[in-house]
């Protein structure tokens, strides 16, 4: 079985990574070859994440070669798409998913749609690859109950982590308690309300912040004992291990619905317990008390932080519990096999299979 995947960045884009690439090897053993062929090269992507340039006429040659690739028709049996196929251009040019004729599985972790409310132009941008598709991939309920409108054979896929090698690390019981935050520079803004508390608990030396991927964006709100490291795909794993709490802060607002969970899911495979903000996935991924703390107000975030840094055994406790809860739902082990049914569904417009 061929599959022909059309992603929107190239393998330093976490969506690349963790929604297609790290299936790879398990789809590859179940006998389905993929095609990989990302939009935007991986130096748009460091452009993004450093707040550099990035050459127009290489974009434009990125979306003819890309428009070339459909009109010629792929060579595949099953063609995924991740997010859209042409950003910001109007919904006929993603109608081009369809012109070969094979069936199309869409996948999307975050609330793309709203890119384009409010655009004459390009209202109704993602319906097409929504309703056309032969399964939707929905990387949360809040994205499953938007597609569903448009698609019945609609299915929950949530973002995973290889928790073969997300694992714990030994932690020390004394000195400052790490908490931990990793993100991209774009996602920066939601820890921002957040740091006049985190500057706070970083004084005496109870507690230090590190800060894994906000890049340039942070870099004026560094205060002491606040460490920013950049991020690579290397150090990424050890980064997190390198945590004692995860934090994931967000407002309840409609994009930050359609957010997947994915640092939560990094922080539980560790066995961090984490205390994020209940909103969207984040209130299906936490069990609160459980695995951490789901915290709305200031205080809450202080009660729910300053809990955790004073009792190691509690962290420990919290930390092991999120780490079962991730293998069993939140791994590559545990989803890779449903990714791997419908893709075989899909080519064999076989529909979805109960419980899928």
């Amino acid at each position: 079985m061929r599959v022909a995947a059309f992603t929107k960045y190239g393998r330093e884009a976490a969506s690349a990574r963790q929604r297609l690439l790290q299936y790879l090897p398990s789809l590859a053993a179940a006998g389905i070859e993929v095609d990989y062929s990302p939009l935007l090269d991986d130096n748009y992507v460091r452009s993004l994440a450093s707040g550099g340039s990035f050459s127009k006429l290489a974009v434009a040659r990125s979306y003819a070669r890309r428009m070339n690739q459909l009109l010629r028709g792929p060579d595949c049996d099953v063609l995924w798409v991740y997010a859209e196929l042409f950003p910001y251009l109007p919904a006929a040019f993603e109608r081009l998913a369809f012109r070969s004729g094979k069936p199309v599985v869409y996948d999307f972790d975050d609330a793309f749609f709203l890119n384009y409310e409010g655009r004459p132009f390009l209202s109704g941008k993602l319906e097409p690859l929504l309703a056309g598709a032969a399964v939707c991939c929905c990387g949360n309920d809040y994205l499953r109950d938007y597609a569903l409108r448009l698609n019945p054979n609609s299915i929950l896929l949530p973002t995973v982590v290889d928790t073969d090698a997300y694992v714990p690390a030994p932690r020390a019981r004394e000195g400052p308690v790490t908490i931990g935050w990793i993100g991209s520079p774009s996602t920066w803004q939601y820890v921002r309300p957040l740091l006049p508390l985190l500057k706070q608990l970083c004084e005496g030396e109870r507690a230090r912040l590190l800060v894994v991927g906000a890049g340039t964006a942070a870099a004026s709100d560094r205060f002491a004992g606040m460490e920013l490291e950049q991020w690579s795909e290397a150090g990424e794993i050890a980064s997190v291990q390198a945590m004692d709490i995860g934090i994931m802060p967000l407002p309840d607002e409609p994009w930050a619905r359609g957010k997947s969970g994915y640092k939560l899911v990094q922080y539980m495979a560790c066995g961090l317990p984490v205390v994020a903000s209940p909103v969207g996935v984040n209130t299906s991924i936490v069990r609160d008390g459980g695995t951490g703390f789901l915290a709305s107000s200031p205080e809450e975030w202080r009660s729910r932080l300053e809990a955790l840094i004073a009792d190691p055994d509690a962290r420990q406790q919290m930390g092991a519990a999120g780490r079962q809860r991730a293998v069993e739902a939140y791994s590559l082990r545990s989803q890779a096999p449903r990714l791997i049914e419908v893709l075989r569904l899909s080519r064999d417009r076989a529909g979805l299979s109960p419980g899928l």
